[in-house]
């Protein structure tokens, strides 16, 4: 992929002597989230995962003999690669990060790595990114991601649906990469599994009237209509026409879809629908949900494990290469993430920097079972949920 650098010649020095002292005595993280558009809703809990990570950094003591970490918040929109750009030159160039928790959604993330991060030198790890395309994305070894590409979402899609009895299925998607990437993939998976697709049709964001997608797709005809889209933008749009004309009552949900907001929308009218979200029930997933109480935010959130996990691995791999320089700790993310070593689990971050320090390996096993693979992304866990009595339930993991 083609690299552009935005910054100029004099702005990007400045960039790199604001990273260039691998010992900092105060590190400074970026979280450039989607804080306004059609995933605003999951943003907050996010935010509030990558900051608890750094704080408790920050209480241990115990990073880069003391250094203390705090954040600045960059607003990518989601869908505005635009923004997204000009958010991640403003992080690097003038709040002088260290590294990036982010972005959240697959476009933003390809704008911010491409024209701005990859052309600096700077680590983004994403908790949200999921298209395939971010597999392949010429990233020069600074991309990681802490949730799973939707090639294998996908899959554990057409494995939900398949068992619970549907074999044929519409398919509506939000005109952008997250949206056809994650359609195709799980188009391919469904037929090849046997089912049948009656359509694939996009549809746009932010429109004010659904009913003519609804339409082609009922005419189209199936069982159940998968709304791959965005909750608090089209997503929803498509379920209020599909009820209002009568043309589907039950839907399966993937990740953009899965938030409180989708039940304060629909209640108990989307009753039977079902879907998933990454996620898991290991101990690291109980521990961190309780940390996240006792701050004051729902850990159960989407994506907010996910970005404490990010965060945890860049502070991790910075320990490791004992250097808060991106291009110093960058080849350090994987080896923090993998076995062999001692299993971090979340609130073990101060441990698990005296360990590293010792010279011991660490295993960083955190909220989300975190094992990257290939290109640095997460092999994927999931949450199977269920709408019952207008709430969402949780029916399972895989």
């Amino acid at each position: 992929m083609k690299k552009i650098l935005l910054a100029s010649v004099a702005t990007a020095a400045v960039a790199t002597s604001a990273f260039a002292d691998g010992h900092a005595t105060q590190i400074t993280l970026g979280i450039s989230l989607g804080f306004t558009g059609p995933l605003e809703s999951l943003a907050p809990p996010m935010a509030q995962g990558a900051e608890l990570a750094m704080a408790e950094v920050t209480a241990s003591g115990n990073l880069l003999d003391g250094a203390s970490v705090t954040s600045v918040r960059g607003d990518s929109t989601c869908i505005d690669a635009s923004a997204a750009t000009t958010v991640a030159e403003r992080l690097i160039t003038s709040d002088g990060v260290s590294g990036i928790v982010g972005a959240m959604c697959s476009g933003a993330t390809t704008a911010m790595l491409t024209n701005v991060a990859v052309p600096n030198g700077m680590v983004m790890i994403s908790p949200s990114a999921t298209s395939p395309a971010l597999s392949t994305v010429e990233d020069n070894g600074l991309f990681f991601r802490t949730s799973p590409s939707d090639a294998r979402q996908g899959v554990v899609m057409t494995e939900i649906i398949m068992e619970r009895g549907f074999n044929e299925v519409a398919v509506t998607y939000t005109n952008n990469d997250y949206g056809q990437g994650l359609a195709d993939s799980f188009a391919a998976a469904f037929e090849a599994a046997g089912g049948t697709v009656t359509l694939v049709a996009a549809h746009e964001d932010d429109r004010a009237d659904y009913s003519s997608e609804v339409g082609s797709l009922a005419s189209a005809g199936g069982e159940l209509l998968v709304v791959a889209g965005y909750v608090d933008s089209g997503g929803s749009g498509i379920i209020q026409a599909a009820l209002d004309s009568g043309a589907f009552d039950t839907f399966v949900f993937p990740d953009g879809m899965v938030s409180e907001t989708l039940t304060e929308n629909f209640g108990s009218d989307i009753d039977g629908s079902f879907g998933q979200n990454p996620g898991t029930d290991s101990n690291g997933a109980t521990v961190y949900q309780a940390m996240a109480s006792e701050a004051g935010f729902d850990g159960t959130s989407a994506f907010s494990a996910e970005s404490y996990d990010a965060a945890a691995l860049i502070m991790l791999a910075m320990q490791a290469a004992g250097s808060s320089a991106p291009g110093d700790y960058a080849a350090h993310v994987m080896d923090v993430a993998n076995a062999p070593g001692e299993e971090i689990l979340p609130g073990d971050l101060g441990r698990a920097l005296e360990l590293i320090a010792a010279g011991e390996d660490v295993n960083y096993v955190g909220a989300t079972s975190v094992e990257l693979i290939g290109p640095g992304e997460s092999a994927g866990n999931y949450r199977e949920v269920e709408i019952v009595d207008g709430a969402i339930t949780v029916a399972g993991y895989r």
